[in-house]
């Protein structure tokens, strides 16, 4: 947060030219020097922003839950670059709600629109404006909400901060706000994937007290096609697991309650030296970005909380030539990343969501005029947020990833890399993208 202040003019600045003999009491009047038309301070001003996200790659969400729509505007975005809502459409289905009997049964079909920043197909450098609007709204369903806060909501916090709120699905606070995430994350996976070859995969490996083990799914070779992540309701690629956690959502469902889960994302051939240290480390931007989405309670990189049980030798992740004459790491414990800088190596975190809080039972609470009662929510809500915030992981992860891109070439790139040191950001495996002018 940001302020700025006018310092006044120090009026006695005149007497610093005189001699050190001369009093200032016996100056005569002709000495002095007044300015003429004296300056007025400037209010104290603060920018109170919070709905931007990024430096280069620049991305502000606006809209809330039961408004007129959501949107995203994205400023930064490198020119000519092959776009069309179709892209977002892809992304957008995969979060949209209604998808299946264990997400919530509100009926979106949540259509972009891209309304400034393209022309014949391709982006033209100025801002993008993407907009989808609100079609399937039940405001009603909020009169008991707008009277008593949710517990565990964000209800409550939002009137301590401004001292109003939109009531309706919750405003601004609702995951309804995501849909700007997720589609200017699509083009950020775009310009990844056209550039060096990244891939973002995010999947669900946590439901309640199902946990995936880890060694049931390769990093290496795990995909989002049909046979794989994207084959089933809660998008877990193992089948077994898939039907544990299904069953584990579909028991708290029914009882009107819900629960959390964990959600796993890896990026593979991100290029090397991305992350800006010492306090915008790739890691950390990561942390926050993802932190950022709703329902988040944690968040672990690498080999997370589970390295402190390791002694140094144990964790320490060895160098060695590949058979590319490119130096590489035999284990993966720093997560592809290290001093805050990446390495090449798969990226992987998992970010914890909690249950969510709005539910179908009697809860006590605090009424808006302070009142103890008690409230049961009405509306259409996620049993479970995990599932469909597996696009909303890998649209943050995406956001940082463009944005550290562009920092890493504005920095590092202006002139001839050391090529005994250094290596292009495109993927050794990948050339760069030929877009059509």
């Amino acid at each position: 947060m940001a302020s700025s202040l006018l310092t006044k003019q120090f009026l006695g600045a005149p007497f610093s030219s005189l001699g050190s003999g001369q009093q200032p009491s016996k100056l005569c009047s002709s000495n002095l020097r007044f300015p003429t038309h004296r300056s007025q301070p400037k209010r104290l001003e603060i920018q109170a922003a919070g709905n931007t996200f990024g430096n280069y790659f620049r991305v502000t969400t606006f809209g809330e839950s039961h408004g007129g729509g959501v949107g995203c505007i994205i400023d930064g975005c490198p020119p000519r670059l092959p776009l069309s809502e179709s892209d977002m459409q892809v992304e957008l289905d995969r979060r949209r709600p209604g998808q299946s009997r264990i997400t919530t049964p509100r009926k979106e079909t949540d259509t972009c629109k891209i309304s400034s920043g393209t022309a014949d197909g391709l982006t033209t450098g100025s801002p993008i404006k993407v907009e989808v609007p609100n079609t399937d709204q039940r405001g009603n369903d909020y009169s008991e909400m707008s009277l008593a806060y949710r517990p565990s909501h964000a209800d409550a916090t939002y009137d301590f901060k401004y001292g109003v709120r939109s009531v309706q699905g919750g405003g601004r606070s609702s995951a309804r706000e995501t849909i700007g995430r997720v589609a200017a994350g699509a083009v950020a996976k775009k310009i990844l994937k056209l550039y060096s070859g990244t891939e973002i995969l995010a999947y669900v490996s946590q439901v309640h007290n199902v946990v995936l083990p880890e060694d049931l799914v390769d990093n290496q070779t795990v995909t989002l096609e049909q046979c794989q992540i994207e084959s089933n309701i809660v998008r877990c690629p193992n089948p077994e697991y898939a039907e544990k956690m299904i069953a584990a959502i579909d028991y708290v469902r029914v009882r009107g309650d819900s629960v959390g889960g964990v959600v796993t994302c890896i990026v593979r051939n991100v290029p090397r030296g991305l992350g800006t240290p010492v306090f915008d480390k790739l890691e950390a931007e990561l942390a926050k970005a993802c932190m950022s989405l709703p329902a988040t309670k944690g968040f672990e990189f690498g080999s997370g909380f589970a390295g402190t049980f390791m002694t140094g030798s144990e964790h320490n992740d060895e160098f060695f030539m590949d058979e590319h004459d490119q130096i590489r790491t035999k284990t993966n414990r720093s997560g592809g990343i290290q001093g805050g800088i990446s390495n090449g190596e798969i990226i992987n975190m998992r970010i914890a969501f909690k249950p969510t809080s709005t539910i179908a039972r009697k809860q006590h609470t605090v009424s808006r005029d302070k009142h103890e009662t008690e409230l049961i929510a009405r509306g259409r809500h996620d049993p479970c947020v995990v599932p469909r915030a597996v696009p909303m992981v890998e649209a943050m992860v995406a956001l940082v990833l463009v944005d550290q891109l562009m920092t890493q070439y504005a920095q590092c790139m202006l002139f001839p890399i050391n090529p005994a040191l250094q290596e292009p950001l495109q993927s050794s495996t990948t050339e760069s993208a030929q877009v059509p002018l």
